[in-house]
């Protein structure tokens, strides 16, 4: 299983049109095949920094994900709201 994090820092002034766009798409993402789920989390100290956190199968569904309609559509709306360069993490559990 992957877990997909990605920092997102807006201009305070995009934060409210960001959770929007979040809220129309978060359904959409939870039912793409491979998806285990994905929600949104803000950083206690900077109210306009969040992180999308999302599971899925294995990197294959992740893939086909960011190469949909949905991804492209979405990515386009939100990136234009960036004041700075989003930062993206794939990792996977180790049980020990």
């Amino acid at each position: 299983m992957i877990t997909r994090l990605v920092k997102l820092t807006f201009e305070p002034q995009h934060c409210d049109a960001f959770i929007t766009i979040f809220k129309e798409s978060q359904s959409k993402i939870n039912a793409r095949k491979g998806c285990n789920g994905v929600k949104l989390l803000r950083d206690t100290l900077q109210s306009n920094v969040f992180f999308t956190q999302s599971s899925w199968v294995d990197s294959d569904a992740l893939e086909a994900y960011r190469k949909s309609e949905l991804f492209i559509t979405t990515w386009a709306r939100t990136k234009i709201l960036f004041t700075a360069k989003p930062e993206v993490w794939s990792t996977i559990e180790i049980n020990v």
